[in-house]
């Protein structure tokens, strides 16, 4: 096992309580988060499954990519968690995790192009820090050892 694996994957669970995008319309804010939709006032939670089953027919495109974000991190966090047993391929795990922080941005940037709607996506930067962080040393030297061979 790779001693940092512990660490990656801890890294990789937290961003989970990160706020993904923060919505702000009209003074009203919703807060996207992996798991679901967060309207505070009042308290309303729309999990990603009501949302992906209950709530998609008819919405612009940017919309649906926080459900795929949702599920890449998802993979990704299974994949760091294979990292505890020896068995994690850093590309897949930091790849899908990247990919995710674009899914959000585009998420915030189809929000931001509509009038009176302002969207800040904190996920992308949690996820793309962990990403640098924590994946980027290992890929380093992934991508050196492929490329001299």
């Amino acid at each position: 096992m790779d001693s940092d694996a512990p660490r990656r994957l801890a890294a990789v669970l937290a961003i989970v309580a990160v706020p993904w995008v923060v919505v702000v319309s009209r003074g009203e804010i919703t807060v996207i988060f992996a798991f679901g939709l967060v309207d505070p006032a009042p308290f309303h939670l729309t999990t990603v499954t009501d949302y992906l089953f209950r709530h998609t027919r008819g919405l612009p495109r940017f919309l649906l990519a926080w459900p795929v974000a949702s599920l890449q991190y998802g993979i990704a966090v299974v994949a760091a968690a294979a990292a505890t047993r020896g068995r994690e391929d850093v590309r897949v795990t930091a790849g899908l995790l990247t990919f995710a922080g674009a899914s959000l941005l585009w998420t915030a940037v189809g929000f931001a192009r509509r009038p009176g709607y302002a969207a800040f996506p904190a996920g992308t930067a949690a996820l793309w820090a962990v990403v640098w962080w924590y994946y980027w040393p290992t890929l380093r030297q992934v991508f050196a050892g492929t490329t001299r061979g």
